[in-house]
């Protein structure tokens, strides 16, 4: 009897060890994997780090935003989806302190805005780049200058429309010369395009390239000018779609921990509370299962999104349309 008893916690004991060993293997396999994922990503994005308390910490920080992504992932939302990107080792708080921009005044004061509505010949899909009406994806790595590549993809835009010529023009210049606005600070495209109507056209991106950083203004020869610019009537879809059928749109967004980490899909939020960001609206469609969207572009880098690009729900329940995307939208006039 006292053998059987003593076989009986033995097999016990072997159980747990077996079951708790097992578990530490796993975790360690794990572990491994993590870390060559990490390595492979400070690979790709050619990150390195100051000290071995740095890379540890953002080890860390990394491994959060894995395990959030992975979650949110195979929790099957049908939408869209989160990956890997080059905010991959920051938190939240750190990245829209990085990336997200001080908007100054995006509300136009003036009374003028374009109210004429007609959707009769809007055609159901539209894609600028199809037409050749925009240039590559830029990164404007940590100066928060999104607000001059807004500025500049929506001219670009206007300009291939009416002359036929593609030319990438010069964000550095507007965070150099804008002083209306602040550089890698704050901005907004209203002043961007009063500044470029003022100084009589903007130069090339070949004539007057981007260095990431505010520099001192330098008169580089305009090779396009712009008559002026409207604003969009506020919070209306219907006619941020009307105008973004006719060309790019430069509009407001706000930034958020699913936004940073886009994949994907169309993007259907969580949004956050402030707009702190500026795109370009360079087109819209319906996806295969019939999700209206506007399609995005952004000035992170080919590695983010879609090779840059987002497509974000279209016709929302909240009238200043997703993420705050119709609050104040503007575009050039040649």
């Amino acid at each position: 009897m006292a053998i059987a008893v003593q076989m009986k916690h033995f097999v016990v004991f072997c159980v747990i060890v077996w079951t708790c060993t097992c578990q530490v293997i796993s975790r360690t396999l794990d572990d491994s994997s993590v870390v060559k994922q990490h390595e492979e990503w400070m690979l790709k994005y050619k990150r390195i780090y100051s000290d071995d308390a740095e890379k540890e910490k953002r080890f860390n920080v990394f491994v959060e935003n894995l395990e959030y992504i992975e979650k949110f992932n195979n929790a099957g939302n049908p939408s869209y989806k989160l990956g890997l990107n080059q905010f991959s080792d920051l938190t939240e708080q750190e990245f829209i302190s990085s990336h997200g921009v001080k908007i100054s005044n995006p509300i136009s004061d003036s009374s003028s805005y374009k109210t004429a509505f007609n959707l009769t010949g809007v055609p159901s899909s539209m894609d600028w780049r199809a037409n050749g009406a925009v240039t590559n994806v830029n990164d404007q790595g940590g100066c928060s200058c999104c607000w001059a590549f807004a500025t500049v993809a929506a001219i670009e835009g206007i300009v291939q429309i009416k002359t036929g010529k593609l030319i990438s023009l010069s964000a550095q210049q507007l965070v150099d010369c804008n002083t209306d606005n602040n550089g890698c600070v704050r901005g907004n495209m209203d002043s961007a395009f009063k500044y470029i109507i003022n100084n009589q056209g903007l130069a090339s991106e070949t004539g007057y390239t981007y260095q990431g950083s505010v520099g001192t203004c330098k008169a580089e020869q305009a090779v396009v000018k712009i008559s002026g610019f409207v604003d969009v009537l506020p919070n209306s879809e219907d006619h941020l779609l009307q105008a973004v059928a006719t060309q790019p749109v430069s509009v407001y967004v706000t930034l958020s921990d699913n936004f940073r980490q886009y994949s994907e899909g169309v993007f259907a939020g969580p949004c956050g509370t402030e707009l702190d960001h500026c795109v370009t609206v360079i087109g819209y469609g319906t996806s295969e299962d019939g999700t209206k969207y506007w399609l995005l572009k952004n000035s992170w880098g080919e590695g983010w999104g879609e090779k840059g690009y987002m497509r974000m729900l279209r016709e929302s329940a909240d009238p200043r349309g997703l993420c705050g995307v119709a609050i104040s939208p503007s575009y050039p006039t040649m």
